[in-house]
């Protein structure tokens, strides 16, 4: 009994053990990246929007979790959780590469 027991629920452990590691702890990790990058923005760093929307951070409010962006057509305010790039550290690192 105790073998048929293993037989039936062990490819179901399985499964459960491979989705753990191939979907939930990558999407947790990704979900913390995210935090500690959202957290890291200050005044003045170039970034661009997930909507596609490039500027520059002119003032961030902790209290409501926003940020305002300057851009050409004047400033904008987004969750701080629509930033999807910093483009200040992909310049300076070009540049360093030059």
């Amino acid at each position: 009994m105790n073998q048929d027991l293993i037989m039936q629920w062990g490819p179901i452990a399985l499964m459960v053990v491979i989705f753990y590691f191939l979907i939930l702890r990558p999407q947790a990790r990704r979900r913390k990246e995210e935090k500690e990058f959202a957290e890291t923005l200050k005044i003045g760093d170039k970034v661009i929007m997930s909507s596609g929307i490039h500027g520059k951070i002119s003032q961030i409010n902790a209290d409501k979790d926003t940020v305002q962006v300057e851009t050409g057509a004047g400033k904008i305010t987004f969750e701080r959780s629509a930033i999807s790039t910093e483009l200040s550290k992909k310049l300076t690192a070009a540049a360093k590469e030059n």
